[in-house]
């Protein structure tokens, strides 16, 4: 295949975001009344907002606090603490600069929404992404094939010649349901090869022409 473009998920896959959640869910549901734990946290790894507000609700004694707020809650703590500092994982900036350097478009396509996404990318140097889908801009969210298809479409390429980059089940699924080759690097469950999918220990070292032989 032609590599037209490449569309990158954010946490897990750019930037090491998910212990932050994992710590500021344990924090805020047991200071509620629930239980919650590192494995939990597991669990909901490449899900969305609303699915995720559904199991912490579960997770607190009813009546504790609202819906809306408990998930203003969580997500205000998580986009103070990325604004603040993100840790970046090994050789994704690296290769998102490259594919710059080299005229390849790249799309970021996040299950956050848009306020978490400016909070990580004012850690980016400018224009390195020609296009960004955030969370709450898409009817349906990972795994759905919804917010990879409207990445390609706003970058004006066939699904087909992209390389959708992931850490999750989830997001792997979604990218393999708009059509893309997915490169999944997992970081915290572990992911199966499968046709137009390959998985990666790690970005470190992995050039422009690298990805190119991956997909070929």
């Amino acid at each position: 295949m032609t590599v037209k473009a490449v569309l990158w998920d954010m946490d897990g896959t750019l930037v090491d975001s998910e212990p932050i959640w994992g710590r500021v869910q344990i924090e805020v549901l047991g200071e509620l009344g629930g239980h919650w734990t590192d494995e939990d946290s597991l669990k909901l790894i490449g899900s969305s907002l609303p699915d995720a507000l559904k199991v912490w609700l579960a997770a607190v004694p009813e009546g504790a606090i609202e819906a809306d707020a408990l998930g203003e809650r969580i997500y205000s703590e998580v986009v103070r603490a990325l604004k603040e500092s993100v840790v970046f994982r090994p050789g994704a900036r690296e290769l998102l600069e490259a594919l710059r350097d080299e005229g390849t478009p790249c799309a970021l396509v996040s299950a956050s929404y848009r306020t978490m996404i400016d909070a990580v990318l004012s850690h980016f140097p400018p224009g390195l992404f020609e296009v960004v889908v955030a969370g709450d801009e898409v009817v349906n969210g990972k795994p759905h094939p919804e917010p990879y298809l409207t990445a390609a479409r706003e970058l004006d390429v066939d699904p087909a010649d992209c390389v959708v980059i992931e850490d999750t089940l989830n997001g792997s699924a979604s990218g393999l349901a708009a059509g893309a080759f997915v490169v999944a690097v997992p970081q915290w469950v572990p992911i199966p090869t499968e046709p137009r999918r390959v998985v990666l220990d790690t970005l470190a070292g992995v050039t422009p022409d690298d990805l190119r032989k991956l997909v070929s």
